[in-house]
Protein backbone atom coordinates (compact mmCIF):
# COMPACT_ATOMS: atom_id res chain seq x y z
CA UNK A 1 0.00 0.00 0.00
CA UNK A 2 1.51 3.32 -1.01
CA UNK A 3 1.85 6.25 1.41
CA UNK A 4 -1.03 8.24 -0.08
CA UNK A 5 -3.51 5.39 0.20
CA UNK A 6 -2.34 4.58 3.72
CA UNK A 7 -2.69 8.21 4.81
CA UNK A 8 -6.18 8.39 3.31
CA UNK A 9 -7.33 5.25 5.16
CA UNK A 10 -5.79 6.43 8.44
CA UNK A 11 -7.41 9.84 8.07
CA UNK A 12 -10.86 8.37 7.41
CA UNK A 13 -10.51 5.87 10.25
CA UNK A 14 -9.48 8.54 12.78
CA UNK A 15 -12.13 10.94 11.50
CA UNK A 16 -14.84 8.33 12.07
CA UNK A 17 -13.39 7.44 15.47
CA UNK A 18 -13.34 11.06 16.59
CA UNK A 19 -16.82 12.06 15.45
CA UNK A 20 -18.39 8.85 16.75
CA UNK A 21 -17.48 9.99 20.26
CA UNK A 22 -20.32 11.95 21.81
CA UNK A 23 -17.82 13.69 24.10
CA UNK A 24 -16.09 15.17 21.04
CA UNK A 25 -19.35 16.71 19.84
CA UNK A 26 -20.07 18.16 23.25
CA UNK A 27 -16.65 19.44 24.33
CA UNK A 28 -15.41 20.62 20.93
CA UNK A 29 -18.59 21.96 19.34
CA UNK A 30 -21.50 22.47 21.71
CA UNK A 31 -19.45 23.56 24.73
CA UNK A 32 -17.57 26.32 22.82
CA UNK A 33 -20.93 27.53 21.47
CA UNK A 34 -22.44 27.63 24.98
CA UNK A 35 -19.31 29.36 26.30
CA UNK A 36 -19.33 31.94 23.51
CA UNK A 37 -23.03 32.73 23.89
CA UNK A 38 -22.65 33.19 27.65
CA UNK A 39 -19.65 35.49 27.39
CA UNK A 40 -21.07 37.44 24.45
CA UNK A 41 -24.27 38.07 26.39
CA UNK A 42 -22.46 38.97 29.63
CA UNK A 43 -19.52 40.96 28.25
CA UNK A 44 -20.73 41.90 24.80
CA UNK A 45 -24.18 43.11 25.73
CA UNK A 46 -26.03 40.47 23.67
CA UNK A 47 -27.25 41.18 20.20
CA UNK A 48 -28.71 44.62 20.88
CA UNK A 49 -25.50 46.51 20.20
CA UNK A 50 -24.50 46.62 23.85
CA UNK A 51 -26.54 49.73 24.83
CA UNK A 52 -25.88 50.65 28.44
CA UNK A 53 -28.85 51.01 30.79
CA UNK A 54 -28.93 51.67 34.53
CA UNK A 55 -32.01 51.29 36.69
CA UNK A 56 -32.36 54.14 39.21
CA UNK A 57 -34.84 55.63 41.68
CA UNK A 58 -35.35 59.30 42.55
CA UNK A 59 -35.80 60.81 46.01
CA UNK A 60 -37.22 64.35 46.06
CA UNK A 61 -37.66 65.54 49.68
CA UNK A 62 -39.56 68.71 48.71
CA UNK A 63 -41.11 69.99 45.54
CA UNK A 64 -39.82 73.38 44.42
CA UNK A 65 -39.21 74.99 41.06
CA UNK A 66 -35.49 74.10 41.29
CA UNK A 67 -36.05 70.48 42.32
CA UNK A 68 -38.77 70.02 39.68
CA UNK A 69 -36.35 71.36 37.06
CA UNK A 70 -33.62 68.96 38.26
CA UNK A 71 -36.02 66.02 38.14
CA UNK A 72 -37.18 66.91 34.62
CA UNK A 73 -33.57 67.10 33.43
CA UNK A 74 -32.60 63.79 35.05
CA UNK A 75 -35.57 61.96 33.54
CA UNK A 76 -34.41 63.03 30.07
CA UNK A 77 -31.12 61.16 30.42
CA UNK A 78 -31.67 58.19 28.04
CA UNK A 79 -29.50 55.61 29.82
CA UNK A 80 -31.50 55.86 33.06
CA UNK A 81 -34.40 53.44 33.51
CA UNK A 82 -36.59 54.78 36.32
CA UNK A 83 -38.06 52.46 38.92
CA UNK A 84 -41.24 54.52 38.87
CA UNK A 85 -42.60 57.65 37.31
CA UNK A 86 -42.95 59.23 40.76
CA UNK A 87 -40.25 60.05 43.31
CA UNK A 88 -39.92 57.71 46.30
CA UNK A 89 -39.06 58.56 49.91
CA UNK A 90 -35.69 57.87 51.57
CA UNK A 91 -36.80 54.65 53.28
CA UNK A 92 -38.13 53.17 50.05
CA UNK A 93 -34.94 54.17 48.24
CA UNK A 94 -32.76 52.40 50.83
CA UNK A 95 -34.88 49.28 50.54
CA UNK A 96 -34.69 49.30 46.74
CA UNK A 97 -30.89 49.69 46.75
CA UNK A 98 -30.36 47.05 49.45
CA UNK A 99 -32.63 44.64 47.58
CA UNK A 100 -30.78 45.41 44.33
CA UNK A 101 -34.06 46.36 42.67
CA UNK A 102 -32.23 49.42 41.35
CA UNK A 103 -28.58 50.14 40.63
CA UNK A 104 -28.67 53.45 42.50
CA UNK A 105 -30.92 56.05 44.11
CA UNK A 106 -30.47 59.77 43.35
CA UNK A 107 -31.40 62.06 46.27
CA UNK A 108 -32.10 65.71 45.46
CA UNK A 109 -31.18 68.49 47.95
CA UNK A 110 -33.15 68.56 51.22
CA UNK A 111 -34.08 72.24 50.87
CA UNK A 112 -35.25 71.84 47.27
CA UNK A 113 -32.97 74.59 45.96
CA UNK A 114 -29.17 74.36 46.27
CA UNK A 115 -26.90 71.87 48.03
CA UNK A 116 -25.65 68.32 47.67
CA UNK A 117 -27.19 65.77 45.33
CA UNK A 118 -26.48 62.36 46.85
CA UNK A 119 -26.02 59.06 45.06
CA UNK A 120 -26.85 55.92 47.09
CA UNK A 121 -25.44 52.63 45.81
CA UNK A 122 -25.11 49.14 47.21
CA UNK A 123 -21.74 48.69 48.96
CA UNK A 124 -21.16 45.40 47.09
CA UNK A 125 -21.43 47.23 43.76
CA UNK A 126 -19.64 50.43 44.74
CA UNK A 127 -16.71 49.84 42.38
CA UNK A 128 -18.40 48.07 39.49
CA UNK A 129 -18.70 49.53 36.00
CA UNK A 130 -22.40 50.40 36.27
CA UNK A 131 -21.90 52.44 39.44
CA UNK A 132 -18.91 54.23 37.93
CA UNK A 133 -20.94 55.04 34.82
CA UNK A 134 -23.89 56.37 36.85
CA UNK A 135 -21.53 58.50 38.95
CA UNK A 136 -19.86 59.95 35.85
CA UNK A 137 -23.17 60.70 34.10
CA UNK A 138 -24.64 62.31 37.22
CA UNK A 139 -21.50 64.33 37.88
CA UNK A 140 -21.59 65.76 34.36
CA UNK A 141 -25.30 66.53 34.64
CA UNK A 142 -24.79 68.36 37.96
CA UNK A 143 -21.99 70.47 36.45
CA UNK A 144 -24.11 71.44 33.45
CA UNK A 145 -27.11 72.20 35.71
CA UNK A 146 -24.92 74.40 37.95
CA UNK A 147 -23.57 76.35 34.97
CA UNK A 148 -27.11 76.79 33.64
CA UNK A 149 -28.38 78.00 37.04
CA UNK A 150 -25.54 80.54 37.24
CA UNK A 151 -26.08 81.66 33.65
CA UNK A 152 -22.49 80.80 32.75
CA UNK A 153 -21.42 79.22 29.49
CA UNK A 154 -18.60 76.67 30.08
CA UNK A 155 -15.31 77.79 28.56
CA UNK A 156 -14.25 74.23 27.73
CA UNK A 157 -16.12 71.12 26.59
CA UNK A 158 -14.90 67.58 26.18
CA UNK A 159 -15.30 65.98 22.76
CA UNK A 160 -14.47 62.27 22.51
CA UNK A 161 -13.61 60.40 19.33
CA UNK A 162 -12.19 56.96 18.72
CA UNK A 163 -9.71 55.53 16.27
CA UNK A 164 -8.71 51.96 15.54
CA UNK A 165 -5.97 50.17 13.69
CA UNK A 166 -8.78 48.39 11.84
CA UNK A 167 -12.04 49.52 10.29
CA UNK A 168 -14.32 52.10 11.89
CA UNK A 169 -17.15 49.63 12.55
CA UNK A 170 -15.07 47.45 14.90
CA UNK A 171 -16.97 46.72 18.11
CA UNK A 172 -16.43 44.87 21.36
CA UNK A 173 -18.41 41.93 19.92
CA UNK A 174 -15.78 41.48 17.17
CA UNK A 175 -12.99 41.54 19.77
CA UNK A 176 -14.75 38.99 21.99
CA UNK A 177 -15.79 36.71 19.12
CA UNK A 178 -12.26 36.30 17.77
CA UNK A 179 -10.90 35.79 21.29
CA UNK A 180 -13.37 33.00 21.99
CA UNK A 181 -12.73 31.34 18.62
CA UNK A 182 -9.01 31.32 19.38
CA UNK A 183 -9.64 29.94 22.87
CA UNK A 184 -11.84 27.12 21.51
CA UNK A 185 -9.24 26.05 18.94
CA UNK A 186 -6.47 26.23 21.54
CA UNK A 187 -8.47 24.10 23.99
CA UNK A 188 -9.23 21.54 21.26
CA UNK A 189 -5.48 21.17 20.79
CA UNK A 190 -4.62 21.05 24.48
CA UNK A 191 -7.29 18.47 25.31
CA UNK A 192 -7.31 16.62 21.97
CA UNK A 193 -4.29 14.42 22.70
CA UNK A 194 -5.87 12.66 25.66
CA UNK A 195 -6.33 9.50 23.56
CA UNK A 196 -2.52 9.24 23.30
CA UNK A 197 -2.38 8.51 27.04
CA UNK A 198 -4.86 5.68 26.74
CA UNK A 199 -3.36 3.99 23.67
CA UNK A 200 0.06 4.16 25.32
CA UNK A 201 -1.16 2.71 28.62
CA UNK A 202 -3.16 -0.03 26.90
CA UNK A 203 -0.15 -1.09 24.85
CA UNK A 204 -1.85 -0.24 21.55
CA UNK A 205 0.88 2.24 20.66
CA UNK A 206 3.55 -0.42 21.07
CA UNK A 207 1.58 -2.88 18.96
CA UNK A 208 1.02 -0.30 16.24
CA UNK A 209 4.77 0.21 16.04
CA UNK A 210 5.18 -3.50 15.30
CA UNK A 211 2.89 -3.30 12.24
CA UNK A 212 3.96 -2.23 8.71
CA UNK A 213 2.03 1.00 9.24
CA UNK A 214 4.15 4.14 9.19
CA UNK A 215 3.74 5.91 12.52
CA UNK A 216 4.50 9.25 10.88
CA UNK A 217 1.46 8.81 8.63
CA UNK A 218 -0.63 7.81 11.66
CA UNK A 219 0.34 11.07 13.39
CA UNK A 220 -0.23 13.08 10.20
CA UNK A 221 -3.68 11.55 9.77
CA UNK A 222 -4.58 12.49 13.35
CA UNK A 223 -3.35 16.04 12.77
CA UNK A 224 -5.47 16.40 9.62
CA UNK A 225 -8.52 15.27 11.59
CA UNK A 226 -7.85 17.97 14.18
CA UNK A 227 -7.58 20.55 11.42
CA UNK A 228 -11.03 19.47 10.22
CA UNK A 229 -12.39 19.77 13.76
CA UNK A 230 -10.85 23.24 14.22
CA UNK A 231 -12.21 24.36 10.84
CA UNK A 232 -15.71 23.27 11.85
CA UNK A 233 -15.26 25.20 15.13
CA UNK A 234 -14.22 28.44 13.46
CA UNK A 235 -17.06 28.29 10.90
CA UNK A 236 -19.73 27.42 13.48
CA UNK A 237 -18.67 30.08 16.00
CA UNK A 238 -18.23 32.74 13.31
CA UNK A 239 -21.72 32.15 11.91
CA UNK A 240 -23.26 32.41 15.40
CA UNK A 241 -21.20 35.51 16.22
CA UNK A 242 -22.08 37.34 13.00
CA UNK A 243 -25.77 36.45 12.74
CA UNK A 244 -26.52 36.13 16.47
CA UNK A 245 -24.53 39.03 17.90
CA UNK A 246 -23.92 41.34 14.96
CA UNK A 247 -20.15 40.89 14.85
CA UNK A 248 -18.30 42.42 11.88
CA UNK A 249 -15.60 40.62 9.94
CA UNK A 250 -12.79 42.14 7.88
CA UNK A 251 -11.09 39.03 6.58
CA UNK A 252 -7.56 38.83 5.33
CA UNK A 253 -7.48 35.20 4.23
CA UNK A 254 -3.68 34.74 3.88
CA UNK A 255 -3.14 36.15 7.39
CA UNK A 256 -6.03 34.10 8.81
CA UNK A 257 -4.84 30.86 7.20
CA UNK A 258 -1.29 31.31 8.48
CA UNK A 259 -2.42 32.15 12.03
CA UNK A 260 -4.93 29.27 12.02
CA UNK A 261 -2.43 26.74 10.64
CA UNK A 262 0.41 27.64 13.01
CA UNK A 263 -1.94 27.96 15.99
CA UNK A 264 -3.51 24.52 15.48
CA UNK A 265 -0.05 22.95 15.12
CA UNK A 266 1.32 24.73 18.20
CA UNK A 267 -1.53 23.81 20.55
CA UNK A 268 -1.67 20.23 19.30
CA UNK A 269 2.07 20.06 20.00
CA UNK A 270 1.41 21.31 23.54
CA UNK A 271 -1.25 18.61 23.95
CA UNK A 272 1.27 16.07 22.65
CA UNK A 273 3.82 17.28 25.22
CA UNK A 274 1.32 16.95 28.07
CA UNK A 275 0.41 13.43 26.94
CA UNK A 276 4.11 12.43 26.95
CA UNK A 277 4.51 12.74 30.73
CA UNK A 278 0.93 12.04 31.86
CA UNK A 279 0.51 8.54 33.24
CA UNK A 280 -3.29 8.65 33.49
CA UNK A 281 -6.25 10.43 31.95
CA UNK A 282 -6.80 12.26 35.24
CA UNK A 283 -3.27 13.68 35.32
CA UNK A 284 -3.52 14.71 31.64
CA UNK A 285 -6.81 16.51 32.18
CA UNK A 286 -5.46 18.18 35.32
CA UNK A 287 -2.39 19.63 33.57
CA UNK A 288 -4.40 20.62 30.47
CA UNK A 289 -7.03 22.34 32.63
CA UNK A 290 -4.45 24.32 34.61
CA UNK A 291 -2.62 25.35 31.42
CA UNK A 292 -5.85 26.44 29.73
CA UNK A 293 -7.18 28.24 32.82
CA UNK A 294 -3.98 30.22 33.37
CA UNK A 295 -3.80 31.40 29.78
CA UNK A 296 -7.44 32.22 29.07
CA UNK A 297 -7.69 35.18 31.45
CA UNK A 298 -4.37 36.89 30.74
CA UNK A 299 -3.91 36.35 27.00
CA UNK A 300 -6.34 38.94 25.68
CA UNK A 301 -9.27 36.59 25.05
CA UNK A 302 -11.89 38.60 26.96
CA UNK A 303 -10.18 42.00 27.33
CA UNK A 304 -7.08 43.75 26.09
CA UNK A 305 -3.79 42.80 27.73
CA UNK A 306 -3.02 46.53 28.05
CA UNK A 307 -5.55 46.70 30.92
CA UNK A 308 -3.60 44.15 33.00
CA UNK A 309 -1.27 45.20 35.85
CA UNK A 310 2.21 46.19 34.74
CA UNK A 311 3.86 43.29 36.58
CA UNK A 312 1.66 40.80 34.68
CA UNK A 313 2.19 42.16 31.17
CA UNK A 314 5.61 40.49 30.62
CA UNK A 315 3.99 37.12 31.39
CA UNK A 316 1.38 37.62 28.69
CA UNK A 317 4.11 38.32 26.14
CA UNK A 318 5.54 34.81 26.48
CA UNK A 319 2.26 32.86 26.42
CA UNK A 320 1.38 31.20 23.08
CA UNK A 321 -2.33 31.97 23.37
CA UNK A 322 -1.56 35.73 23.36
CA UNK A 323 0.02 35.49 19.92
CA UNK A 324 -2.60 33.11 18.59
CA UNK A 325 -5.40 35.48 19.64
CA UNK A 326 -3.60 38.46 18.11
CA UNK A 327 -2.92 36.55 14.87
CA UNK A 328 -6.55 35.47 14.52
CA UNK A 329 -7.72 39.05 15.15
CA UNK A 330 -5.30 40.29 12.49
CA UNK A 331 -6.88 37.87 10.03
CA UNK A 332 -10.55 38.24 11.01
CA UNK A 333 -11.09 41.75 12.40
CA UNK A 334 -8.25 44.15 11.76
CA UNK A 335 -7.69 42.94 8.21
CA UNK A 336 -3.99 43.75 8.48
CA UNK A 337 -1.84 42.56 5.63
CA UNK A 338 1.08 40.21 5.49
CA UNK A 339 3.55 43.08 5.70
CA UNK A 340 3.05 43.48 9.41
CA UNK A 341 6.14 43.00 11.57
CA UNK A 342 4.13 42.46 14.77
CA UNK A 343 2.13 39.66 13.12
CA UNK A 344 5.23 37.80 11.95
CA UNK A 345 6.91 38.30 15.31
CA UNK A 346 3.92 36.69 17.04
CA UNK A 347 3.80 33.85 14.50
CA UNK A 348 7.51 33.26 15.08
CA UNK A 349 7.05 32.94 18.85
CA UNK A 350 4.03 30.67 18.33
CA UNK A 351 6.10 28.49 15.99
CA UNK A 352 8.89 28.28 18.58
CA UNK A 353 6.37 27.16 21.20
CA UNK A 354 5.04 24.45 18.89
CA UNK A 355 8.47 23.22 17.78
CA UNK A 356 9.85 23.15 21.34
CA UNK A 357 6.76 21.36 22.70
CA UNK A 358 6.84 18.74 19.92
CA UNK A 359 10.59 18.14 20.26
CA UNK A 360 10.38 17.81 24.05
CA UNK A 361 7.33 15.55 23.82
CA UNK A 362 9.03 13.28 21.24
CA UNK A 363 12.13 13.09 23.44
CA UNK A 364 10.10 12.08 26.49
CA UNK A 365 8.20 9.46 24.48
CA UNK A 366 11.48 7.91 23.34
CA UNK A 367 13.14 8.00 26.76
CA UNK A 368 10.21 7.16 29.04
CA UNK A 369 9.30 3.62 29.94
CA UNK A 370 5.97 2.66 28.44
CA UNK A 371 3.56 0.99 30.82
CA UNK A 372 1.71 -1.84 29.07
CA UNK A 373 -1.23 -3.72 30.49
Amino acid sequence: MNAGTQLKKLFIAQLKTMFREKAVWFWNLFFPVILMVLFMVILGGGGDGGDFKAKVALVKPVSTAASDSLEAGLRKIPVFEWKSGEAVDGTQADKLVKGKDVDAAIVLPENGSGGDIRLIVNAENESNATTQAIRGILDRYVQEASFAAAGVEPAFRLQTSSVSSGSKDISSADFLLTGLISLSIAQAGLFGMVDMVEIRRSGLLKRLRMTPMRMGLYGLGGMLVRFVLSFVQIVLLTVIGVFGFGANLHLNLPVLIIAFFIGVLAFNALGYLISSFSKSLESYMGVANITSFLMMFISGVFFSTSSLPDWLKPVTRVLPLTYFVEGMRDGMVYGSGLFNAAFWSGIGILTLWGAAAFALGALIYRKAKVEVR
